[in-house]
């Protein structure tokens, strides 16, 4: 059976998954993985699709001393151990730009197009690309996909895409982007077997994780997102400011005296709910905790998820459904119900037999606007957009 392989690499850890290609053309998961601790304990882990534990391995520093190392090591298990020789592989790449609006075939040329948005998205382009340049070097003759989490986005009319700068500005690619595409591309594709009458009406869906963000779907395509130039942006993250004003930054530059590399670790690290709360920047830490500043940092997660609602609500013109994803999403019933709770005057209205019981569909019977739960699967929309460009090309 021909394979796909799917990569996404952090700075210090590569996840990855296995699809098998059937004869009709359509994929399943055959395994996942990742190894993490990368520069500390490097950890090799995967497990079948159904759950059995196919590896356990820990490395040396020197045995994996980086992101490229790690990647090899995981192909080295795959193709000698399992004899697993994939196709093609393709790789989640963070930011597109303004010139990649959909999957591209990588090529020495795209790569270095795409170096030139390392700047936008320091936190994850660099980490994306660096497996990309391995596999050139290791496999030239292997083909590789790079998927963006901004492409799902450039079809938002000017007026959502556009700050209040001069022109020439924009021109250069100073322009609102938005991220999590691929996710909610997933979910774009998932709600007409979900829902299928709402499935093309209004919807916003909350991609509630690490990283979090809101889009509003309009006949099954991004109309708005809370995401911009960055992935910065909107509302607060485990430990990334969301949004803020731009004063803040230069008050932090120019009377606190922090360079900017500081100001951009200190957004990018040490904020949201890890910045507020002074505990974690995990959820499930955070409802566990007695501390006062956790809960507040709850707190301001939930009224900043409600506050962005009803602006995308705004943009779309009114709201058919909401759907939660991602980790905290789909996980967290506590954070379900109050966000529901806050949006009531939306027309939500929670079933908490369904929400406490992780059911698909969670909102009453009477409530005005579904609210769904979908687990999201970037790594299937990666592995459908690779195999797609590797049979066109």
């Amino acid at each position: 059976m021909d394979t796909i392989l799917v990569t996404n690499a952090g700075s210090s850890s590569v996840k990855f998954e296995v699809f098998g290609v059937n004869q009709a053309g359509g994929l399943s998961g055959q395994l996942e993985g990742k190894i993490e601790g990368v520069g500390t304990k490097p950890h090799l882990t995967a497990k079948s699709a159904e759950g059995k534990v196919l590896v356990e391995r820990t490395y040396t520093n020197e045995t994996v001393p980086d992101v490229p190392a790690a990647l090899r090591t995981a192909a080295s298990w795959l193709r000698d151990e399992l004899h697993i020789h994939p196709i093609a592989v393709g790789h989640r790449v963070v930011h597109g730009g303004s010139e990649f609006d959909q999957p591209v075939l990588v090529t020495e040329d795209v790569l270095r197009r795409l170096e030139r948005y390392i700047p936008l998205a320091p936190l994850h382009q660099p980490h994306n690309l660096e497996p990309i340049r391995s596999i050139m070097v290791n496999r030239p003759g292997l083909p590789q996909v790079a998927c963006f989490d901004t492409a799902f986005h450039r079809k938002h009319p000017a007026v959502a895409d556009y700050y209040a700068i001069p022109e020439s500005f924009h021109a250069e690619g100073i322009r609102r982007y938005g991220f999590h595409g691929l996710s909610y591309e997933y979910i774009a594709a998932r709600l007409p077997e979900v829902a299928p009458d709402i499935a093309k009406k209004r919807i916003v869906v909350a991609h509630l994780g690490s990283g979090t963000s809101m889009c509003a779907l309009k006949n099954g395509q991004s109309i708005e997102s809370t995401m911009g130039f960055t992935a910065l942006d909107g509302l607060p993250m485990g430990t990334r400011a969301g949004q803020i004003d731009p004063g803040v930054v230069l008050y932090l530059i120019e009377q606190k005296g922090m360079s900017p590399h500081e100001a951009q670790r200190l957004l990018y690290h040490d904020c949201g709910l890890k910045g507020l709360s002074g505990v974690s920047n995990d959820m499930r830490e955070l409802e566990a905790s007695s501390d006062p500043r956790a809960a507040f940092a709850i707190d301001y997660f939930v009224y900043r998820i409600a506050l962005f609602a009803g602006t995308l609500a705004a943009a779309l013109g009114g709201l058919d459904a909401f759907v939660f994803t991602a980790g905290i999403g789909e996980n967290s019933a506590f954070i379900r119900t109050r966000v529901v709770a806050k949006l009531s005057w939306l027309g939500l209205k929670l079933d908490e037999a369904a929400n406490a019981g992780g059911k698909q569909l969670i909102s009453a019977p009477d409530g005005a606007v579904g609210v769904y739960v979908i687990p999201t699967d970037e790594e299937l929309m990666i592995a459908q957009h690779t195999l797609a460009l590797v049979k066109g090309s």
